[in-house]
């Protein structure tokens, strides 16, 4: 039976992920291609339906993106959105110009009107909220189109043509603050392609799988566990493949979380594979002394966790294939396809020149956190390990601001599981996405048993997010924050001020660095 498929089309915009999550979040399988995919390649995928994304270009510019106009020919519904909307338009005979004034641009929340008969708007409110984001206007729409939503300064915020199944929006269904966003998609989806909605987690583990077992074959699997849920899930993920053909490396790096290495380690025994973990805390710190940018402490990690896996391979002789627990979201910021690279992770850009294996796996390149721990269970992963709140690979290494020693790693430890242990108590755990405590390298004047100190400020950090690409800092109760501080200046020595970081994602990213 063929799989229902939903082609986005990359046109190097910043939600385009974004956009895929929303399409499983509706149980339709979905793929991102380059929009310089060939025609024939996307016509071989059978795509059920096909979604333009938005881009920074404009469609009149020389050089700017464009498809194939056959794309138009496949007998394929269309959803084209931003930019995706007015390469369709300019494509099929419209008219994109540069907006003739400001009042005429469209930037964030916007009240629109839309055409409730629509397939696109069908079951929805005629008035409501989108994010706009666009500098260009459609002068002509194509023949065949009508206009089926407005705002006040766009009298043609979306455009469809419902006998070829082509829809067109200014605006952004995929994000938040469309408040009728994803019923939107879902019309789409469903309305417009016709799919049933067969993607779920519980699939994606047997594709996974097979594509494990084809590549895999009778070879050999190294993979470092970090601790956190990703590299976690990766590795249940092949060990239910392949077994014992599978070893993981725990490598205790000396900057994991309090007793973190003996829950890893204990989630993993229900499987027949060979578990190894390696206390190396010495061999990090040294590598590490004195090293303060961020990005070169990813760098050294991401290096020295390579070269503890080439050593460990050969204690067990050869070694085919390197897996790591790399999702999209890691993909995004480490500066792939069209993105602006915003730091490196060492699953993607630490890694070293040179790379003692003949591949890598990356089981899970293509999902979202969400995703992932959906898979995590249908693995059989205990809870407590599938819903770890997202910890970096580098560990505390980059949550100790400057310089790394091994008495700064001990303050960030109590400190960290004395925040996480008040959240918990709080009931608060459950509403936060991520939560933690960063070692900064500022240091105050405070007084203590009526002395002066001059001690290490401790910031806490808690986010709320859907999916890690926007987060809005999180609104923890003042008793709560009262609490966590009061404990930990009075419990970790070192520490004499604690604040409290109330920045969203962006302009600032979860982590500090």
């Amino acid at each position: 039976m063929k799989r229902e498929n939903i082609i986005v089309l990359d046109f190097g915009g910043q939600y385009n992920q974004l956009i895929a999550r929303r399409v499983r979040e509706c149980n339709v399988y979905c793929e991102v291609v380059p929009y310089t995919t060939p025609l024939r390649d996307i016509r071989a995928m059978e795509p059920s339906g096909i979604i333009f994304t938005g881009g920074p270009s404009s469609v009149y510019e020389s050089g700017s993106p464009k498809v194939d106009s056959e794309i138009f020919r496949l007998g394929v519904p269309i959803l084209g959105i931003c930019y995706g909307c007015q390469l369709m338009a300019q494509e099929l005979g419209g008219s994109v110009v540069p907006a003739v004034s400001d009042s005429a641009r469209e930037y964030g929340k916007t009240e629109t009107s839309a055409d409730v008969g629509c397939t696109l708007f069908s079951g929805i409110p005629e008035e409501s909220i989108t994010w706009m984001s666009h500098g260009d206007y459609m002068e002509k729409i194509p023949d065949g189109f009508k206009v089926v939503a407005r705002s006040k300064a766009c009298p043609n915020a979306a455009i469809a043509d419902e006998r070829r199944n082509f829809y067109g929006v200014q605006f952004h269904p995929e994000v938040n603050h469309t408040e009728y966003g994803r019923e939107i998609l879902r019309n789409f989806l469903y309305n417009a392609c016709k799919v049933s909605g067969d993607w779920t987690m519980g699939n994606y583990k047997e594709t996974a799988v097979e594509d494990i077992r084809r590549k895999v074959g009778n070879g050999r699997v190294l993979l470092g566990l970090s601790g956190g849920v990703d590299s976690s899930v990766a590795a249940a993920l092949i060990a239910e493949t392949v077994g014992r053909q599978l070893t993981c490396v725990f490598v205790d790096h000396g900057l994991m979380r309090k007793d973190e290495g003996d829950e890893v380690e204990n989630a993993f025994k229900k499987w027949d594979i060979n578990f190894v973990r390696v206390n190396a805390e010495t061999r990090f710190l040294l590598k590490l002394a004195g090293v303060t940018e961020p990005e070169r402490k990813r760098k050294i990690i991401g290096e020295e966790f390579i070269r503890v896996f080439e050593e460990e391979s050969k204690k067990i002789g050869a070694v085919d294939y390197l897996a790591q627990g790399t999702i999209y979201p890691d993909v995004i910021e480490s500066g792939a396809g069209n993105a602006a690279v915003i730091k490196s992770h060492h699953t993607v850009g630490g890694l070293p020149d040179y790379v003692d294996f003949k591949e890598i796996i990356e089981p899970l390149r293509l999902l979202f956190k969400d995703e992932v721990r959906e898979l995590g269970r249908q693995l059989g992963l205990p809870e407590y390990l599938v819903s770890r709140q997202p910890f970096p690979g580098p560990g505390l290494a980059i949550r100790i601001l400057g310089d790394i020693t091994k008495e700064k790693a001990d303050t960030l430890r109590e400190a960290d599981a004395i925040f996480r242990e008040e959240i918990a108590k709080a009931g608060e755990d459950v509403k936060l996405s991520q939560y933690f405590a960063v070692l900064t390298n500022m240091r105050s004047v405070g007084v203590m048993g009526d002395g002066r100190t001059y001690d290490y400020a401790l910031a806490l950090r808690a986010v709320v997010t859907d999916d890690f690409m926007t987060a809005e800092w999180a609104r923890i109760p003042y008793d709560v924050l009262d609490r966590v501080s009061t404990r930990i200046v009075n419990e970790v020595p070192g520490i004499n001020r604690v604040v409290y970081d109330i920045t969203s994602k962006p302009p600032a990213t979860v982590e500090f660095e």
